[in-house]
């Protein structure tokens, strides 16, 4: 009997046989990594004219699809997708009427994922629903209905030029011969200098998303990268429908006053608290009219630089616009110094209770996440006091030695300080 001949030869990588799941690799291996042992056995003895022929070699496994090449951006993606992947609810048919949203608003929902450092991942979703790579992310600062990929954010969008890019529009490159070799999309955040050779990029790259100032068009593949905006983008806040901001009308002055009780009077708090007008409001903006309200409204009127009864703070059809188109001129901070509480900045205990929304949650979440303590956040931080805030807060203040009442996880004044500090 002949001796048996041996070759080494590359496993199949998705190869599901009990000796390759439970082969390691043996010191000094082959720089390919794990290898199939394939014993070929000549034949005992000669049948007819001549021997047997040996089985042929196995054939070296193919490339694995969804490699890019070590110069472009490592981010392959998922194709289009409902929310929360397969088994979530079904993607809308073509032709849905996009939904309304502000430039503020998209860069808002792309510093979540910046600030919660999303892993990135092209299988996986995250708990807004949204796949985790590079296009995931952009179909989340949309608040796109589903998960879009390179080869289909161009039809929800509209290609413009250079000059006219705008925070919250988008850098796309889809290499249409090979869409995992390559291809990537970018929010653009803004340009970083008067030469508009740099811009600031968000972005859901490995390991996370983050933010990061960018050469003009992107750093590999610079020609490649065409402009695009949504074609549901508008200037104020975020709506519905495929209208304009200003499309939520002004309901009409018997709405506001003494005795009015109704939503467009929490709807007003909320605009003017996002227009810094939050400190005066003791347990935040409410249905019911309130003396805080019309201080509130007052403020914001005299900002823009009104008097008289143009200054009355009951809001008119003019204040309305420019609050819901998000124009004018933000209400200026307090004069006079560090508040009664002694602690700059800090907007008092009511801003931080069960049932508050205020930009102050958002801005004590941004610290605390920045501070170390974004664990507790799985979507956030955002304007609503939640579960997580709390949590958030009473370890940070655990960390400093404090215990009990102390440590309840609401910010007082000088939990405010420290953090801040």
């Amino acid at each position: 009997m002949d001796t048996p001949v041996f070759e080494e030869l590359d496993a199949a990588g998705d190869c599901e046989c009990p000796g390759c799941r439970r082969r390691t690799p043996v010191a000094p291996g082959p720089p390919a990594g794990r290898r199939a042992l394939i014993v070929a056995t000549a034949a005992a003895a000669a049948v007819g004219a001549g021997a047997a022929a040996a089985p042929p070699a196995a054939a070296h496994a193919p490339e694995r699809p969804g490699v890019p090449a070590a110069e472009d951006p490592d981010t392959p993606q998922g194709g289009r997708a409902p929310l929360h992947g397969p088994a979530g609810r079904p993607a809308p048919a073509p032709g849905t009427r996009l939904a309304t949203i502000s430039r503020t608003e998209i860069i808002d929902r792309a510093k979540t994922w910046v600030a919660a450092k999303v892993p990135y991942s092209m299988t996986a979703y995250w708990s807004d629903g949204y796949r985790q790579d590079c296009s995931g992310y952009v179909s989340m600062a949309w608040k796109l209905p589903t998960n879009e990929w390179t080869g289909s954010l161009g039809t929800v969008a509209d290609r413009i030029t250079k000059d006219e890019l705008q925070p919250g529009d988008i850098l796309l490159f889809h290499n249409a011969a090979d869409p995992q070799k390559g291809s990537h999309v970018v929010i653009f955040g803004g340009w970083t200098d008067s030469t508009h050779t740099a811009y600031t990029a968000y972005e859901q790259t490995p390991p996370h998303a983050r933010k990061l100032a960018t050469p003009y068009a992107y750093w590999s593949n610079s020609a490649k990268y065409l402009p695009y905006r949504y074609k549901g983008v508008a200037e104020g806040k975020a709506g519905t429908g495929g209208a304009p901001a200003a499309a939520r009308p002004y309901p009409g002055a018997s709405y506001f006053g003494p005795g009015a009780n109704n939503r467009h009077v929490t709807e007003l708090g909320r605009m003017l608290a996002a227009r810094g007008a939050a400190r005066f409001y003791a347990s935040g903006p409410g249905p019911r009219w309130s003396e805080a309200d019309r201080r509130a409204t007052e403020a914001f009127q005299l900002a823009q630089g009104w008097r008289g009864r143009e200054a009355d703070g009951l809001p008119g059809p003019g204040t309305w616009r420019l609050l819901a188109e998000g124009r004018g001129k933000d209400v200026p901070a307090a004069a006079g110094g560090p508040a009664s509480h002694g602690v700059a900045g800090y907007p008092g205990r009511a801003m931080f209770r069960p049932g508050a929304e205020n930009p102050y949650v958002t801005r004590l979440g941004e610290r605390l996440v920045r501070k170390g303590f974004g664990r507790y956040y799985t979507t956030g931080p955002g304007p609503r006091w939640g579960e997580a805030d709390r949590r958030a807060v009473q370890a940070f203040q655990r960390t400093q030695g404090w215990r009990g009442g102390a440590a309840d996880g609401y910010p007082g004044p000088e939990t405010w300080r420290r953090l801040f500090s």
